[in-house]
């Protein structure tokens, strides 16, 4: 195998790795973007009293703080959200 074929070898290992990391990114995006929606539906449930369980209450209320300050013109008087 000559050096030019070795080369182009290289490269295409390269252009076949840079690929799969590519569609590894943009699957973790699409997680990601699945996650946000699946939270922002669950919040929507809780604040309908549609949906209740005692692990999402710390989370919504901190939702539910974010908003107001949000909505306040992002005023800081309301305590930090609980860690």
């Amino acid at each position: 195998m000559g050096f030019l074929d070795k080369a182009k070898a290289a490269a295409d290992q390269a252009t076949t790795r840079v690929k799969e990391g590519v569609d590894d990114v943009q699957a973790k995006h699409s997680l990601s973007q699945a996650y946000d929606q699946l939270g922002q539906t669950a919040y929507e449930l809780i604040e309908k009293g549609e949906l209740t369980h005692a692990g999402l209450s710390a989370q919504a209320e901190e939702i539910r703080v974010l908003r107001e300050q949000i909505a306040d013109g992002g005023t800081t008087d309301a305590p930090p959200p609980p860690a």
